[in-house]
């Protein structure tokens, strides 16, 4: 039976400096990162003693070096009082949502970030150059042959088979851009030659099922690291998605996405989609923007990404229609039915939802107005400009600003969200202790924090207490939070955790 999905978001945004003499994104991602001023515990590390990226969900582990940056680790991380994780990714600043319990929270939590990143820009600037400027995108590819991510995390039932898994998912992953899509003019890696596709990230993918996440990209990620009780929990890894600017976007990749997991788990979902050709046909999907081509299955039948994505709704609304479900699933399952309709009749009827339409809608008019071919460098520079996070630059914040975009959330809510964790997850807890009881941490990671007290019985000594966080859908406000409060000291809280450690295992 499926398990509650946790779910999260892992960012990497794309760095330049305007008018600086050599580019140097790592040193401007360092630079960023820590210009972000929101509380001042830089001591604290990332803990990466429990992170395994080479461990395969297939049963083995590959070859290769653990590679970690500890030396530099509190140079390069931002740990959040959200709940968070802000921190520098070879040479990307990189932002991870807080652990949430449902889609509309992740949009939530994934705007914070792109406001974490501005406000973080701007601090920056102060310490450049005078003419020079920070330009930051949340887009997926520098349009010279480079792709970086934006990767999704759902917690899963350890049980449930992977291989059922790859089955029921991939022909999922691989249409659902056509409402999850950020849209890029052009193509690269080699890719079949087009003006405008759907997908920022079709063209870099180039297998089926495997571990890598920077070469030979596959459309299901093998990493098997569940940052949770490995033998309940597996944490799936998707790497395939755009980074979205759309509310609208977001909030149904990530949601239908939950759904299906839960299709998956309860074996309503298996083999029937399954595709002759996955890799083939997630860039045929990409460069098809009548969302109408067929695609061939192994039972022999020829449905479009549309229709793979009706019936996958279909099964979705049979099987929660018996089941007591959440406001924010009837409202995913409704909006994703009335995206898939309007994707039927005419993709442009959603120029105020997704991400591919509205920017195609907006180079289209420009082309218009100005007689410009596909292959115009200011069309290019369009493609670029609707990911600028600059709420008065980036041309998706001017659309927002003049009404032209439906949103999901209340921007009040966003604004609360980069200094405050969900209240539904582990996270608040780790959000809470970050606030409350900074000093006496001395490191964190998502599964666990590790306390420095000092004891005074024999004399004064510092002693390491590492506190265990294994399930994401504990240490909520409602286990943790009176608790809490009540506690002044990191002291009291650990010898409180102990003592219940001690009884749960009496």
């Amino acid at each position: 039976m499926s398990i509650p999905k946790i779910m999260g978001i892992e960012t990497e945004y794309s760095i330049s400096v305007r008018n600086a003499t050599e580019q140097d994104p790592v040193s401007a991602s360092n630079l960023v990162v820590n210009s972000y001023k929101e509380r001042d515990f830089k001591e604290i590390i990332w803990d990466y003693e429990q992170e395994n990226p080479l461990m395969d969900a297939r049963g083995f582990q590959s070859d290769g070096d653990k590679e970690t940056e500890e030396q530099k680790n509190s140079v390069i991380n931002d740990i959040l009082v959200n709940g968070g994780r802000y921190y520098v990714d070879h040479a990307h600043p990189e932002y991870c949502t807080p652990e949430c319990t449902n889609a509309r929270d992740i949009v939530i939590y994934e705007k914070a970030g792109e406001l974490i990143l501005d406000v973080s820009r701007m601090a920056a600037e102060e310490a450049l150059p005078a003419g020079q400027e920070i330009l930051i995108h949340k887009n997926n590819s520098d349009r010279k042959g480079h792709s970086y991510g934006c990767h999704e995390n759902y917690l899963m039932d350890r049980q449930t088979p992977f291989e059922n898994i790859v089955d029921g998912l991939m022909p999922f992953l691989v249409t659902r851009q056509i409402f999850t899509g950020s849209g890029k003019v052009g193509v690269e890696n080699d890719g079949e030659p087009t003006e405008y596709q759907i997908s920022q990230r079709a063209d870099f993918f180039e297998a089926e099922v495997g571990l890598s996440t920077m070469v030979d990209r596959p459309i299901i990620n093998t990493r098997d690291e569940p940052h949770a009780d490995e033998t309940l929990y597996r944490r799936l890894h998707v790497i395939v998605g755009d980074a979205n600017m759309s509310e609208y976007a977001e909030y149904l990749k990530a949601g239908t996405t939950a759904l299906i997991l839960q299709l998956i788990e309860d074996d309503i979902v298996n083999t029937q989609f399954k595709l002759q050709e996955p890799v083939k046909a997630l860039k045929d999907v990409s460069r098809d923007l009548s969302c109408k081509k067929k695609l061939k299955l192994n039972d022999g039948r020829e449905l479009s990404a549309v229709e793979i994505q009706q019936e996958y709704l279909e099964l979705a609304v049979k099987h929660f229609s018996i089941l007591d479900i959440s406001p924010v699933t009837k409202d995913i399952l409704h909006k994703w039915e009335f995206v898939l309709a309007k994707l039927k009749e005419d993709s442009m009827q959603l120029d105020q939802q997704l991400d591919w339409v509205i920017k195609r809608h907006l180079i289209e008019a420009y082309r218009a107005r100005h007689n410009l071919d596909w292959n115009h460098p200011k069309i290019a520079m369009l493609d670029i400009q609707y990911h600028d996070i600059r709420p008065s630059k980036g041309l998706y914040y001017r659309l927002l600003k003049n009404g032209k975009i439906e949103r999901i959330v209340e921007q009040q809510e966003i604004i609360h969200a980069m200094s405050n964790p969900p209240t539904d997850t582990r996270a608040y807890f780790r959000g809470r202790c970050l606030r409350k009881f900074a000093k006496d941490i001395y490191s964190v990671n998502w599964n666990s924090m590790t306390f420095h007290i000092e004891k005074t019985t024999n004399g004064s000594s510092i002693l390491l207490d590492r506190v265990p966080m294994n399930h994401p859908q504990r240490g909520t406000k409602a286990i943790v939070g009176e608790l809490l409060d009540k506690c002044d000291t990191a002291a009291e809280l650990v010898k409180a955790f102990n003592e219940a450690s001690k009884s749960e295992n009496s």
